[in-house]
């Protein structure tokens, strides 16, 4: 689907029109088949990371891949560096040691918007969401990347000015009836519950149509039924549209039913890697999941 001579993939009628779609294709968590799903090469490597912050290390030595289409998941207790690798991953922090590898090119010091052009958008532990704007306003900010009028035209507005935002405002408007949130669009995001706040924002990032979209922590804070919601969404927007998701998440059921390999941290070091069943009976992960002491090597 096109608006304007943008590609846009979202459709109307939102996620549950498309899980009742896949459902002939699907396991009994409602999630498609390893058949009717396919995984490439590995979009992103992550090779011999290293960051510290003065004299603490947050990342030590973490090297881990994650392939076009699949759902990365990348857990640990509390300080383990998590949201720290998905700011090195997204260009907001700059590691010492070791190097970035996308779509098969070594990545060289960008900024975060530089990054995000070249098709990489997040979500964020806390909601980064403009409170005072609407709901359509903040997914329009998604859209900003893509956006290619000089200042002349926008203060002219009319002519190409004006036909580019209304192209993007309809892509705005297909993300919304995707994410089924018709009925509040024209809300100030400050006025809107948690979860739908959390909804928003990952409108905003979809709105930027990513071939990787890292997530953290999209489900912190939520109630059972928010929580199923954007699972069905983040498992939809990875099915129908091929988009490639790492996602943060300490919520262990989530993570063993929607992603396809698991890497594991703690404090700063890389402890697992590998499916959620190879991952669920690594003896090091259990240590490190009910406190067991360890030491540097581990």
């Amino acid at each position: 689907m096109t608006a304007g001579g943008l590609a846009m993939p979202f459709r109307s009628g939102g996620a549950g029109e498309a899980a009742a779609g896949t459902a002939a294709g699907a396991d009994a968590s409602g999630r498609p088949t390893a058949a009717d799903r396919r995984i490439g090469p590995p979009v992103l490597e992550v090779r011999n990371i290293t960051l510290r912050f003065g004299g603490v290390t947050a990342i030590s030595d973490i090297s881990f891949d994650i392939r076009d289409g699949e759902v990365r998941a990348i857990i640990g207790p509390n300080g383990a560096g998590k949201s720290s690798m998905l700011n090195v991953i997204n260009g907001f922090y700059h590691p010492q040691e070791g190097e970035i590898v996308f779509h098969g090119q070594l990545r060289r010091a960008l900024k975060p918007h530089q990054i995000a052009r070249q098709g990489i958008a997040r979500t964020f532990q806390n909601i980064a969401l403009f409170k005072g704007m609407t709901v359509l306003d903040n997914i329009m900010t998604g859209r900003l990347t893509k956006m290619h009028r000089n200042l002349f035209w926008q203060v002219l507005w009319k002519g190409p000015a004006e036909r580019e935002e209304v192209a993007h405002r309809a892509a705005a408007e297909r993300v919304i009836d995707f994410l089924e949130i018709q009925h509040i669009r024209k809300t100030p995001v400050g006025r809107l519950p948690y979860g739908l706040q959390k909804r928003v924002e990952l409108g905003r990032a979809l709105a930027a149509e990513p071939s990787l979209l890292l997530l953290d922590e999209p489900m912190a804070g939520m109630n059972v039924e928010e929580k199923a919601d954007m699972c069905r969404f983040i498992l939809d927007v990875n099915a129908e549209f091929g988009t490639t998701i790492a996602l943060i998440e300490h919520d262990m059921g989530v993570v063993m039913d929607i992603s396809d390999r698991v890497v594991v941290l703690d404090y700063g070091k890389k402890i697992g890697d590998g499916t959620p069943d190879e991952v669920r009976r690594n003896q090091a992960v259990i240590d490190a999941y009910l406190g067991v002491a360890h030491d540097d090597e581990s």
